[in-house]
């Protein structure tokens, strides 16, 4: 029976999902920022085609604030941020193969975790029915460096590995009685995580947020005893303006935590910011946080809500993302059910939870890409089932 409901067609999974927005892959770093503000959306597709006529239109990736963070992060960006804005966005582009994957609408639900165990973290999906009855997003001043529409005349959404899950939540009996299983004894843990002790320069963490952006896991912000004491996240970071650059650049990573919260940072560390900004010789950094800070004070804050990944909101002064994604880490135990774990994790809307002994050490985590390779496996048993009462 598992077998058979994993090769349904993806399309299933497609109905009333939103329209991807798009930017040609020969934009700059600023029309990324500037699109991904417009469209409210936590990421943004990126295409290797830009013009009407040309059905050879490929998604080859997509960008997120994260992205931009990270690369505004390197000292020659901190110094000339101006220039870095004027980079292509090949430049912020993850260069990890095949995280976005065209996939036609038939094809299996099996094929499509498939995808995802092998990296994908995005599948675009070609709309059927441009006329479909469920709502679509519309956005306003839709400008030709995020359109809906494609140069081949199609229309497509996208799948992540969350909307797989949820997918497979809504039929969990299907896979009885493995889901009421402990997360330990399907070997669903994940020992190999990143830490950062909460004293460390936020800086130590740059190169894990990326690795844990293409991995879709977090970083474990750890006290001396191995204890969890939260996570930077970078889905939350996504939730914020470009200038936390700064403050990864100049805090702590427990400090940095608290500026990335979605209660919006102290003012004592905006100051604690402003004031290393000097200290290094950041004029221009520190100028465009004073304007962004600004800017945001007389204007109301743009919705991130989108429907494909993790919501949040962004609020422009400094890295304030008052309705966004909170720092806190989303925890279970050892002894916790496949089950449990996945309404966890998509209640919360995270893609990873951590995983505590009774005494709050950390042992590992678990993944929606663990989490399917369960799935899968249940398949490949019912497989080599079928395979055998037919011999």
């Amino acid at each position: 029976m598992a077998i058979s409901f994993l090769n349904g067609d993806v399309s299933d999974l497609c109905l009333g999902k939103p329209v991807i927005r798009r930017i040609p892959a020969v934009a700059k770093v600023s029309d990324a920022v500037t699109a991904l503000k417009r469209s409210g959306e936590t990421h943004i597709s990126v295409w290797t085609c830009d013009n009407k006529t040309d059905e050879s239109c490929e998604c080859v990736g997509k960008i997120c604030m994260t992205d931009v963070i990270c690369f505004l992060c390197k000292e020659e960006n901190l110094a000339n941020p101006l220039k870095a804005f004027e980079a292509p966005i090949s430049e912020i582009l993850p260069k990890a193969p095949s995280i976005v994957r065209h996939l036609e609408p038939n094809s299996s639900l099996l094929e499509a975790i498939d995808c995802i165990l092998e990296g994908t973290q995005n599948l675009v999906i070609p709309i059927q029915n441009h006329r479909s009855t469920f709502s679509r997003k519309k956005f306003p001043n839709k400008s030709a460096s995020f359109d809906s529409k494609h140069c081949n005349g199609r229309e497509y959404c996208w799948l992540t590995q969350e909307d797989i899950v949820r997918f497979l939540l809504n039929s969990i009996g299907v896979f009885s009685p493995i889901p009421g299983m402990a997360i330990e004894s399907l070997h669903l843990i994940e020992h190999d995580i990143m830490t950062v002790h909460y004293l460390d320069p936020a800086s130590s963490a740059l190169d894990y947020i990326s690795r844990s952006l293409v991995e879709q896991t977090s970083i474990a912000i750890i006290d001396e005893d191995n204890r969890l004491i939260g996570e930077i996240s970078p889905v939350t970071l996504a939730c914020c303006d470009e200038l936390v650059a700064a403050a990864i650049s100049t805090l702590l990573a427990g400090d940095l935590m608290a500026y990335i919260d979605c209660g919006g940072p102290p003012e004592y560390l905006i100051e604690l910011v402003r004031m290393r900004l000097e200290e290094r010789n950041f004029g221009t950094l520190l100028e465009l946080m004073e304007e962004l800070s600004n800017s945001s004070t007389a204007s109301s804050s743009s919705n991130c809500s989108s429907d494909d990944e993790l919501g949040s909101s962004f609020h422009g002064s400094s890295g304030r993302n008052s309705l966004g994604r909170s720092s806190e880490a989303i925890i279970c135990y050892p002894w916790s059910s496949l089950v449990a774990v996945m309404i966890q994790a998509l209640a919360h809307r995270v893609s990873c939870v951590w995983v505590l002994e009774e005494d709050h050490t950390l042992v590992g985590t678990v993944t929606f890409a663990g989490m399917l390779k369960v799935f899968r496996s249940i398949a490949g048993v019912s497989q080599k089932r079928e395979n055998s009462s037919k011999q």
